[in-house]
């Protein structure tokens, strides 16, 4: 017997579009009822009848399929990638770096501005995109250093970030709208830096 007749045979529905598509309005229904946290992706695949194996096939990992729900244009692992790459000793500035380079380009920021916005009027929004800053980006950034603490280090630079996209982009306070790249990322890095590696100092 064959994976796809062994897929059928357990009434589960075969691979395609109509099934990506079952999938992702699982994933909604889940991680609106249950959290980012407590949704695993066995029971979204359960949820949707099909094979764990498929979910896996269509979304890479957990993560991008919350990215995908929420219709956010970026990939997470891809963020994640590239702010740790390199020395730790820029860390806190590369992550200003990386999220203003998200931001920025306006195909993306429209979507991105929705998302925030729905986050401070529905409490199933903020709870959803709270768990997932903490564990899947800022959580692993700061386990990812050793320092201890690392949620609440990871929450205290989730909150410096949240803050300045908010400031920047949704609420467009004059002096943060007007900055250039340059100058936040000069700015912020190393208080970023300071919650993450335990030292806020420029280096040399």
């Amino acid at each position: 017997m064959t994976t796809r007749d062994a897929v059928r045979a357990r009434g589960r529905r075969p691979g395609g579009e109509d099934t990506r598509s079952a999938i992702l309005h699982a994933a909604r229904k889940s991680f609106a009822a249950k959290g980012y946290d407590k949704t695993s992706l066995r029971g979204i695949a359960r949820e949707a009848g099909v094979d764990p194996a498929l979910v896996h096939h269509y979304f890479d990992g957990k993560a991008a399929l919350f990215a995908e729900t929420l219709d956010v244009p970026v990939n997470p692992a891809e963020l994640i990638e590239r702010i740790m790459a390199g020395d730790v000793d820029r860390l806190g500035w590369r992550i200003v770096e990386t999220f203003l380079g998200v931001w920025e380009p306006p195909e993306r920021r429209d979507a991105l501005i929705a998302l925030v916005r729905s986050s401070m009027t529905s409490e199933e929004a903020a709870r959803m995109l709270r768990e997932f800053l903490g564990r899947e980006v800022f959580g692993r950034v700061a386990a990812s250093t050793g320092v201890p603490d690392p949620q609440l280090r990871g929450a205290l630079a989730a909150s410096q970030m949240i803050g300045l996209v908010v400031a920047r982009y949704v609420i467009k306070v004059p002096a943060l709208a007007d900055a250039t790249r340059e100058q936040l990322i000069e700015r912020i890095g190393p208080v970023l830096q300071h919650h993450l590696v335990d030292s806020g100092l420029r280096p040399e």
